[in-house]
């Protein structure tokens, strides 16, 4: 079993940035596969990256690529998800997912994970 805690959610202005965290228990940390989602009311949950084992490869949502980064440290059992230039639309409740996986292989729909944050809340005012 893996526990997911989320954190660093808040409001903040259109063009800023925030910095979500998510800790994981468990050993194993190392070796599952991470991945960030968000929904909004009224909306399904979407992908918004993921990252494998060891930091790479990663992949990112065509609307988040070159504003969001994800990242890891195995060694914090912490997935990062480095949110910048934010837009109003980004404005939704973040997860973060884990499962485990083989080395190197990365995952994009909500099916395919097993364990889920309870979410943090994103507010961006325009």
């Amino acid at each position: 079993q893996v526990q997911l805690v989320e954190s660093g959610g808040g409001l903040v202005q259109a063009g800023g940035s925030l910095r979500l965290s998510c800790v994981a228990s468990g050993r194993t940390f190392s070796t599952y596969v991470m991945g960030w989602f968000r929904q909004a009311p009224g909306k399904e949950r979407e992908f918004v990256a993921t990252i494998s084992w060891s930091g790479s490869p990663t992949s990112y949502a065509d609307s988040v690529k070159g504003r969001f980064t994800i990242s890891r440290d195995n060694a914090k059992n912490t997935v990062y998800l480095q949110m910048n230039s934010l837009k109003p639309e980004d404005a939704a409740v973040y997860y973060c997912a884990a499962d485990a996986v083989p080395a190197g292989r990365l995952l994009y729909t909500p099916g395919e994970y097993r364990y889920w944050g309870q979410g943090t809340q994103v507010t961006v005012s325009s």
